[in-house]
């Protein structure tokens, strides 16, 4: 399934405002857990203009690995999708989230203990954030696989972020009318740098959100959609 991001505006202010409120200040770091799915641009857009640090968590690291992260980054709140809700409910009484804190993406009602996040969206509100965020605050934590050890925390500028972005434009000649599809995992550093670089130009950004990899629908997909750009690992463009 492909979808279409929407405007950041209303929803990002919304969501934003919304952290601030449960103590998610700026600088405050918030972890994410959850598959592809169109949310996770909200989410990056809501903490740029607030000055919140994500903290994406790789949905394929087990319990003991994800436990360490939300720790040793210290996050204040946790965004979990509703497949990793049994995972992270086994270890919450080691984790620092304050109580009411945690929010629950997906279908039906919110679990006990996690307040929805449309819910949570709705609270918001729509106003632009009262929050300075200067080029060299902190936007992204990214965490290393941790092959050597544990995992290092990655930290990424706005400034680093948004270099990335104009280089990217310029080598690649990005337009408006472009399309770019994510197909990597959105809580990889891949799927910022290639994102955001669209939108940046105002160019269409689409979040591909199938969990198993199936060449055939990704051709399909790109096909239909006239994709112009997307960015795969070397296993994936040899399927």
């Amino acid at each position: 399934m492909l979808k279409k991001s929407q405007s950041h505006g209303g929803g990002a202010n919304r969501l934003a405002n919304a952290l601030s409120d449960l103590g998610v200040k700026k600088g405050n770091r918030f972890a994410i857990l959850a598959y592809n799915c169109i949310e996770w641009m909200e989410i990056y857009a809501a903490s740029a203009k607030a000055g919140q640090i994500t903290v994406p968590v790789m949905f394929r690291l087990a319990p003991p690995e994800v436990e360490y992260i939300i720790n040793h980054s210290e996050c204040k709140a946790f965004l979990v999708a509703k497949e990793f809700v049994e995972m992270v409910d086994g270890m919450r009484d080691k984790l620092p989230i304050p109580k009411g804190n945690y929010v629950y993406m997906g279908s039906g009602e919110a679990p006990d203990g996690y307040i929805h996040y449309e819910e949570l969206m709705a609270r918001g509100s729509p106003s632009q954030p009262d929050v300075v965020v200067d080029s060299a605050d902190i936007w992204n934590i990214m965490y290393t696989s941790g092959t050597t050890g544990r995992p290092k925390g990655v930290v990424r500028t706005h400034e680093g972020n948004i270099a990335q972005y104009i280089l990217n434009d310029l080598n690649v000649g990005v337009k408006p009318d472009d399309k770019v599809m994510l197909v990597m995992p959105m809580c990889h550093i891949n799927s910022i740098f290639y994102s955001f670089a669209y939108t940046y130009v105002a160019a269409s950004c689409f979040v591909y959100n199938m969990i198993s990899f199936d060449p055939e629908d990704l051709l399909r997909t790109i096909d239909q959609e006239k994709i112009t750009f997307t960015s795969l690992v070397p296993t994936q463009g040899e399927e």
